[in-house]
């Protein structure tokens, strides 16, 4: 059994994440489906590359505003890879409604963030990092806020504690870098996708 750093069990098949997520809530028709697809991938799995990119942690966190029709609340997915494959990953409904797109952005960046930092502090008591963990986020109002030290008036409404993140940036912990849409991994664990979005997704987050 896997744990992530908060003691949540781990699910084994990442790219199962958000649909399993789902499924808490669905009635059974669509669980059906959820196990008919990973009966139909029970041969795949996370492949590890020796050597590739040792010592560096790479990170993505992304949020579906509002996903959940019944809550308004949105969807926080995070993904964590080190050679070539991941290490960690989450998705799950975010505890409170995000009013804006940039407020779940935020939220989903401070779960990622404190993910990354226990990821790092763990690896280092094996080996000697290589560089500062990033984390690769999509939206360009959440990555200003996070590196802007400043307090604006229109984020007011914005939970202090989801600065967590810019925190750890001003202590050198962590970096924080815009990624484009296509390029943003943390997608699967967010959002349904259509069936060739999600298997690209899924060959890049290391499952062969």
């Amino acid at each position: 059994m896997l744990l992530d750093s908060a003691g949540r069990e781990l699910n084994s098949q990442p790219a199962s994440c958000k649909s399993n997520a789902l499924a808490t809530r669905l009635p059974s028709h669509p669980v059906k489906r959820i196990f008919r697809h990973l009966k139909g991938k029970a041969d795949r799995g996370l492949v590890y590359k020796p050597g590739y990119k040792p010592a560096v942690i790479e990170n993505y966190s992304d949020a579906d505003h509002g996903s959940d029709l019944q809550t308004g609340r949105s969807t926080t997915g995070v993904v964590c890879l080190h050679a070539g494959a991941a290490i960690s990953w989450c998705s799950q409904r975010q505890a409170s409604v995000a009013i804006s797109t940039t407020e779940a952005e935020i939220v989903a960046a401070s779960e990622a963030a404190r993910e990354v930092v226990w990821l790092k502090r763990l690896m280092e008591t094996m080996t000697v990092m290589n560089s500062v963990p990033e984390l690769y986020v999509d939206n360009d109002a959440a990555v200003k806020l996070e590196l802007n030290p400043e307090f604006h008036r229109r984020t007011k409404h914005i939970r202090i504690r989801h600065f967590f993140v810019r925190e750890r940036v001003s202590e050198g912990e962590l970096d924080v870098k815009r990624v484009s849409a296509e390029f943003q991994l943390a997608d699967i664990m967010a959002k349904p996708l259509h069936k060739p979005r999600f298997e690209t997704l899924s060959n890049q987050i290391g499952l062969a």
